[in-house]
């Protein structure tokens, strides 16, 4: 690791996001996530004034890198919008169908957790989880003009939904530990986008 502070802070990031993306954030106290990042407590606490701030931090660059692999993914070429925004899908399918200590979504891990312990961390939450649903329904509605969705969807209603759906999806498999839900999801997903 540099010892540059841009590289410290950064280290630690992610450090958390692969240890709490498994144990959860409340499981996880300080001494271990510097443990596991080799970093003394001083650095820590010149980044970070408390753990709920580092977890806000941890949460705010979480959503940033998802919200960049998004925009690429959507850049992709493909035949149409549609095609775009369901290898999104897939994509989700595909990566959150994993065990349960494999699951890389802080939204899934974190946020039925946190929600309630930290008010800082719920808008956190909140706010990068509407950059998502702005980002599908910009989508949606791309795929209106282009004619490769149906003209009657309404983009940011869709948007919360599909969202919504494949969230609570994403919580059954962590519970049923099986994909099951997840493809469901997807059947919903064509069903909804006139994409069957």
């Amino acid at each position: 690791m540099k010892s540059s502070y841009d590289d410290t802070r950064q280290h630690l990031l992610d450090t958390g996001h692969r240890v709490m993306s498994s144990k959860g954030f409340s499981c996880v106290g300080l001494s271990e996530l510097l443990n596991t990042a080799g970093v003394p407590k001083g650095s820590f606490y010149h980044y970070f004034k408390s753990k709920e701030q580092y977890g806000q931090a941890l949460l705010e660059d979480y959503f940033s890198k998802y919200l960049k692999d998004m925009d690429l993914l959507f850049s992709l070429e493909a035949r149409s919008t549609a095609d775009s925004l369901m290898r999104y899908w897939q994509e989700w399918l595909k990566i959150y169908s994993e065990p349960c200590d494999e699951q890389k979504c802080l939204v899934v891990k974190l946020s039925a957790e946190v929600a309630d312990l930290s008010e800082p961390m719920r808008l956190t939450l909140r706010d990068g989880t509407d950059r998502i649903i702005a980002r599908l329904a910009e989508c949606i509605e791309a795929g209106r003009e282009d004619g490769s969705l149906p003209q009657d969807l309404d983009a940011r209603k869709s948007a919360v939904t599909l969202y919504q759906m494949w969230l609570g999806a994403s919580l059954l498999a962590k519970l049923h530990r099986t994909g099951e839900s997840m493809v469901q999801a997807m059947e919903a997903t064509r069903t909804l986008l006139g994409q069957e």
